[in-house]
Formats: C-alpha cells, sequence, structure tokens
C-alpha cells in the first residue's frame, strides 16, 4: 500500500491553516504532519517531519516564503521536499522569485478544494505546477521584471547558457516546448514521438541543467537567454 502524502501547512492565519487541514485530512492519500506560521519554524518542520509537500504562504511576517523555500531548497537532506506557493493572485510580483528560490509551482488561495487536493498530488510526484496560462502569467512577469540581467543575474545566465551546451539538439527543442507551457503530450504530438520519449528528453534536460523540477527548467530557459519572452 502506497503511503499518504505528507503535508505540511504555512500560513500566518490559523483559520486558514485549519481549513487546509481539514480538507487535506478528508483524502485518503494524504495527511498533513505540521503547521507552521512562518518560515522559519516550517523549515524546522520540514526536517523534522520529512513531509513531501510544503504548501507555502509567500507573505508572512519575519522569515517569509520566499527565504524558507531558499533554505528548503538548499538543504541536501530536503530534496525530495516539494514547495508549493499560495499566493494571492495566481501571478504576482513574486511569482518569479519563489520559482528561482526552489518551489514546484504556485497556487491562487482562491482556488477551488479540488485544484488544491490536485496541487499536492501533482508535485508529490516530482512534476510541476505550470499550467499553460500560469506559465504565460510567469513569463508576463518575468519581461516587467526586466528578465535574467544584471547582476548575480546576469552570472547566472551566464552559467546556465554553459550548461545549455551539454544537451543535445533534441532536449533543446523539448526545452524550449516546457517554457513555452506545453505538456509532455502536446510536446509529444508536435514532435511526432511518444510522451514517454518526452518525459524522458525533460528528464535528461532537469539533470542536465540542474534544475529540481519542470518549474525549474521554464525559470532557466528564460534566464540563460535559449527562449526570450514576448511582450503581447
Amino acid at each position: 500500500m502506497t503511503p499518504p502524502i505528507r503535508v505540511l501547512l504555512v500560513d500566518d492565519q490559523a483559520l486558514l491553516r485549519s481549513a487546509f487541514r481539514v480538507l487535506v485530512d478528508s483524502e485518503t492519500d494524504m495527511e498533513v504532519v505540521g503547521e507552521a506560521a512562518d518560515g522559519a519554524q516550517a523549515v524546522e518542520l520540514a526536517r523534522s517531519t520529512r513531509a513531501d509537500v510544503v504548501l507555502m504562504d509567500i507573505r508572512m511576517p519575519g522569515t517569509d516564503g520566499l527565504a524558507a523555500t531558499r533554505l528548503i531548497s538548499a538543504d541536501p537532506e530536503l530534496t525530495g521536499v516539494r514547495v508549493v506557493m499560495l499566493t494571492t493572485f495566481e501571478v504576482d510580483e513574486y511569482v518569479v522569485q519563489s520559482l528561482r528560490a526552489g518551489a514546484s509551482g504556485f497556487l491562487g488561495k482562491g482556488a477551488e478544494p479540488d485544484e488544491l487536493l490536485a496541487a499536492i498530488r501533482i508535485a508529490a510526484a516530482g512534476e510541476a505546477l505550470l499550467s499553460p496560462a500560469a506559465t504565460k502569467g510567469l513569463i508576463a512577469t518575468f519581461l516587467a521584471q526586466g528578465g535574467g540581467s544584471g547582476g548575480g543575474e546576469g552570472a547566472r545566465a551566464t552559467e546556465y547558457s554553459e550548461r545549455l551546451s551539454a544537451l543535445t539538439g533534441r532536449e533543446r527543442e523539448v526545452l524550449v516546448l516546457v517554457a513555452g507551457g506545453h505538456s509532455n503530450d502536446e510536446i509529444a504530438e508536435r514532435l511526432a514521438v511518444s510522451p514517454l520519449t518526452v518525459k524522458t528528453h525533460v528528464n535528461r534536460a532537469m539533470a542536465k541543467l540542474g534544475a529540481r523540477d519542470r518549474a525549474q527548467l521554464v525559470v532557466i530557459a528564460y534566464e540563460s537567454g535559449l527562449v526570450r519572452p514576448r511582450a503581447e
């Protein structure tokens, strides 16, 4: 029997955490293993509870969700932990920062219960919570922030560009389509290959680029300059 998905709830609003707990614990394939009111406590509980998925609020007093996500992503003992950022709006000024910090995706706090539960399952499976619509919003936010230019971001872009040289032509092609918000099935149809073949290319690209998941691939594609967003 597959063990339930272990979920950690992080939000400074106790009432919201309680609502999430009731929803998550009502499912047979997942359970809440802890609650945190700030980022610092979230990092501690991520280590002690060995949560599979962390639902992380971005805006919190003290250590916020971005800082906590960076700490979780940088901890080699927590490589299996997936962070889903909770935002007031599906796309806001923190989306790009949250993905750069290592989040697997983001979800609006106004999402329907079924959407939240699906997000937990998607993240636990190692997939990224980036729908085509969300990716489109991410690109728009990336544009508004000036992409990956300047300072440390410029250095990161150079590093990613160097890693891209290790990709095969087909892997680069798949990466461009992933950055466009296309699913594996859609990419398979475009390239006339099987979804399994696409998944293999995606996994190899992640390994070569040091990406945790699909969400990180999207950020790398734009920061490296492989894909350049166009304003509509």
